[in-house]
């Protein structure tokens, strides 16, 4: 890493991070703010199903769940951003999501949400470096902020949430 990169504030990473970044999101909800993923990075989105509990995991993994044959662990993103735990209701939603481990591994997460908005269309222009304070998330999670209409829309890079090294403790990668 050369000086001039290692002396770049934490806005101006992500600014770098955030350009280019324009597509389609799924948007959801969670404690009443809206965030976004890449639509690329979704596998599917199911409704609340059995979770079986994992002794010894980290208090947001849920456990794990059985989709058609496959054993998919179950983040609950309220939990990992350390939000106040809600009761699942029919709108609490599972997204499963590819997340790459490393450029040639991709592993599938579920990730339990309070409700699923939107797929909306983000251009460039409204994606804005994230800001270095006032959010409830580490902003090396978040891509940018999108401006849609009157609201703002928190997009993540669920790659980095989810292949952190809390994670990497549970075999998966």
């Amino acid at each position: 890493m050369c000086a001039a990169t290692s002396a770049r504030s934490q806005p101006e990473l992500n600014k770098g991070r955030a350009a280019g970044q324009e597509g389609k999101f799924l948007t959801f909800s969670l404690a009443n703010e809206e965030y976004g993923i890449g639509i690329l990075k979704v596998r599917e989105i199911i409704g609340m199903m059995p979770i079986r509990s994992v002794p010894q995991t980290p208090g947001f993994v849920k456990g794990v769940i059985n989709l058609r044959g496959k054993v998919i662990p179950v983040v609950d993103l309220r939990l990992k951003f350390a939000m106040s735990e809600a009761e699942y209701t029919e709108r609490t939603s599972i997204i499963v999501v590819d997340v790459a481990v490393n450029p040639e591994k991709f592993i599938h997460i579920g990730i339990v949400v309070d409700y699923v908005s939107e797929v909306v269309n983000i251009k460039a222009d409204d994606i804005e470096a994230a800001p270095a304070f006032g959010s409830r998330l580490n902003t090396e999670y978040i891509l940018g902020m999108a401006k849609i209409g009157k609201g703002v829309k928190i997009l993540l890079d669920i790659d980095r949430i989810l292949a952190g090294e809390d994670l990497s403790g549970l075999g998966l990668f």
